[in-house]
């Protein structure tokens, strides 16, 4: 099945919200959120590769990692992880390496749904409208839209290999 992501941004608003529901149980769709050999192989546009620096999810742990393009060009990422209450939120900060300075916060819950499926939805606040409107504008939704499709495979991946045990 194929789940869409929505992504709004309200006017005059320093808030981005993204809503994706996954065709998968909360246990394993925080667990992609959270496990560091998973999360590169998901998170950001198809066509950067994903090289974590540091991925410890825990009240007070850092991240990092840097998107790659095929032309050498790297995007680096950095923030830290406030709260982590598994499976149900992660609070956490985020920075562009590129834009050093605005950091936004984020939150992501993760919603039971009847059937085994889930709802993740975050919430990032930013500095700015500037900040904002810089997310939006330099391709954010593509990476975060293609990201969410990946995941859907992994997602349904790992669930029959669970199944067939």
């Amino acid at each position: 099945m194929s789940n869409a992501t929505v992504i709004t941004a309200v006017p005059d608003l320093p808030f981005i919200d993204i809503v994706r529901e996954y065709d998968a149980p909360r246990d394993l769709v925080y667990r992609a959120y959270t496990d560091p050999e998973l999360v590169v192989q998901w998170q950001g546009p198809d066509r950067l590769a994903m090289e974590l620096g540091e991925y410890d999810v825990r009240d007070g742990g850092s991240w990092s990692f840097v998107h790659r393009d095929t032309d050498g060009t790297e995007y680096g990422f950095r923030g830290v992880f406030h709260s982590a209450t598994p499976p149900e939120r992660i609070i956490q900060t985020f920075e562009f390496l590129g834009a050093p300075g605005y950091v936004s916060i984020e939150s992501v819950t993760f919603e039971e749904l009847q059937g085994g499926r889930t709802r993740a939805v975050a919430h990032a606040v930013y500095p700015t409208m500037e900040a904002r409107d810089a997310m939006i504008e330099n391709g954010m939704e593509g990476g975060v839209v293609e990201g969410n499709n990946r995941l859907d495979k992994i997602l349904a991946g790992l669930q029959e290999h669970a199944d067939s045990k």
